[in-house]
């Protein structure tokens, strides 16, 4: 099973808004402190409520998640990589950079939800903080028209990938 990083942006009921969104990510190539050279791949899709996203996702990163410190590290700076990135982007609802993030929230579940916007890395257009109020004093400036809930960046847990250790954690916990 993949577990791909990448840039989830929701974009509106506007296909157009999306197309025009993608085109900000399109070919561009980002070179890492490693010396790797990442290249965004973009597509757009639609949701179950019919709005339109935008994935970018950069090429040469592990498809495992995060399996060592060192792909924590690297999508780390990616992900700072495309926050950067994002402040220039044309209109956008909301945003969030992570493993697994594509559709993390529809638009009805974010609205419904007020602990969902304290997601670390969470951007937010300015309407849609007016909209919702609650639960946003947390957030912060990202750009003109955007706050956010500061990245903190991305978290290697050997428990999560090493079943190894589960195995002793699991004997552990059944002694107790």
């Amino acid at each position: 099973m993949a577990w791909a990083f990448s840039l989830s942006v929701e974009c509106g009921s506007a296909e157009s808004q999306a197309r025009q969104f993608a085109q900000h990510f399109e070919g561009l190539t980002w070179v890492l402190s490693s010396g790797s050279q990442c290249q965004s791949q973009v597509d757009i899709f639609q949701d179950i409520e019919e709005n339109w996203w935008c994935r970018i996702r950069p090429d040469n990163i592990s498809n495992l998640g995060i399996d060592r410190p060192e792909s924590a590290y690297a999508m780390t700076e990616l992900g700072i990589l495309l926050y950067q990135k994002l402040r220039t982007a044309p209109p956008f609802r909301y945003a969030l950079v992570g493993v697994e993030v594509d559709e993390f929230r529809t638009f009805s579940e974010l609205s419904g939800d007020a602990a969902s916007l304290a997601i670390p890395g969470l951007v937010l257009s300015t309407e849609l903080e007016k909209q919702f109020q609650e639960g946003l004093s947390s957030l912060r400036p990202f750009s003109p028209g955007y706050v956010w809930q500061p990245y903190a960046g991305e978290i290697y847990s050997p428990l999560m990938t090493s079943p190894e250790l589960k195995s002793k954690l699991n004997e552990l916990l059944a002694v107790g």
